[in-house]
Formats: C-alpha cells, sequence, structure tokens
C-alpha cells in the first residue's frame, strides 16, 4: 500500500471544503493501492513525511506567505527528513485572496531545499472564492494518488 499525506492548513469552512475535496478526490472508489492520511500542518511532523510516499500540501496565502502553521510544519520536519525524503513526489495548493506569488514562492524554495520533486505546478485558487475551487483541488488529490497508484510518481 503506498501511503499519501494531506497536510493543509484549513482556518475557515471554505478551506476546510478544499481539504475535503483534496482527500475526496485522493480517496476516490477507483483508487485502491493508497492509504489516504489527512492532518492539519499543526498535528503533522517528521515521522508522518518519512511514512508517506506522495504529500500533498495546502495553505492560505497570509501577508503574502505560507500560513504560520505550514511554515512550523516545515521548521519542525525540515531537517529531520532532509536526507530520507529526496525526491518525494509534491503537489501544492495555495487559497489566494490576492494573486499567491509570495506564498508560491516561499514553499517552492522550502521544497526545493528538501529536494521533493513536484508533479505539478502549484495551483493558485486566487480572488475572489470560487465554487470551482473545489472541483481544482479534488482533482489535484485524485490526480496525485492515482500517480502514485500507478507507480508513475
Amino acid at each position: 500500500m503506498k501511503q499519501l499525506l494531506i497536510v493543509a492548513h484549513a482556518p475557515s469552512s471554505n478551506t476546510r471544503g478544499l481539504r475535503a475535496a483534496a482527500e475526496r478526490g485522493a480517496r476516490h472508489p477507483d483508487i485502491e493501492a493508497v492509504e489516504v492520511t489527512v492532518k492539519a500542518p499543526l498535528d503533522a511532523g517528521p515521522d508522518d513525511v518519512r511514512r508517506c510516499d506522495a504529500i500533498l500540501l495546502g495553505t492560505t496565502e497570509n501577508l503574502g506567505y505560507m500560513s504560520g502553521a505550514l511554515k512550523d510544519f516545515f521548521d519542525r520536519s525540515y531537517y529531520p527528513v532532509l536526507e530520507d525524503k529526496q525526491g518525494l513526489p509534491c503537489a501544492l495548493y495555495i487559497r489566494a485572496g490576492h494573486d499567491g506569488t509570495g506564498t508560491r514562492r516561499a514553499v517552492e524554495s522550502i521544497v526545493t531545499g528538501l529536494r521533493w520533486k513536484w508533479v505539478q505546478e502549484p495551483l493558485l485558487l486566487r480572488g475572489e472564492w470560487q465554487d470551482d475551487f473545489v472541483d481544482q483541488v479534488e482533482e489535484l488529490g485524485l490526480y496525485l494518488a492515482a500517480g502514485l497508484e500507478a507507480g508513475i510518481l
């Protein structure tokens, strides 16, 4: 069984909906060989990262940066997993009230340092809330889990 870890900050009903959509996509009934673990950033740590075969990160844009909770997750996990998890397939979605550029740059610089492997460009959910954001995140979760199950990640 492959392990997919979803670490997503969800301080509002909309962002909780996004995290649930990522999980729903990753747990699609056609995907049978992937176990999904969903944690808030403050509840996740290096042991969770060591156990996973791929990771999906979710964050809000906070003052042009990632959420403090996701930054805390990276602060606690970075050095403990640095050598063990190089090449870890990862994806990211950002709920950005503005443009998300600073948030994307911040997460990308940490992921580059960890030497994780992007499976696709970060998904930026910009501007006013759109119901379509939920579908996009669900699709991201589905594709990440399907790719993991198929062995192409």
